[in-house]
């Protein structure tokens, strides 16, 4: 994908203003760019952890 596209989509579809689009790491609108198509159910997360996961019961 070109930079350009993710220029697109980050004003477009991310709702963010040009210049913060310009200004954010690649990575990280790469990152966003996912969650944003998992929330509009375009997308399905590779895999799904939940908090009782991570954090033990008892602490």
């Amino acid at each position: 994908m070109s930079f350009a596209r993710f220029v697109y989509i980050g004003v477009t579809q991310l709702r963010k203003p040009e210049e913060e689009v310009l200004l954010t790491p690649l990575g990280e609108l790469m990152d966003q760019w996912e969650l944003h198509k998992q929330f509009l159910g375009i997308a399905k997360p590779k895999r799904e952890v939940f908090i009782e996961d991570i954090i033990p019961e008892g602490i």
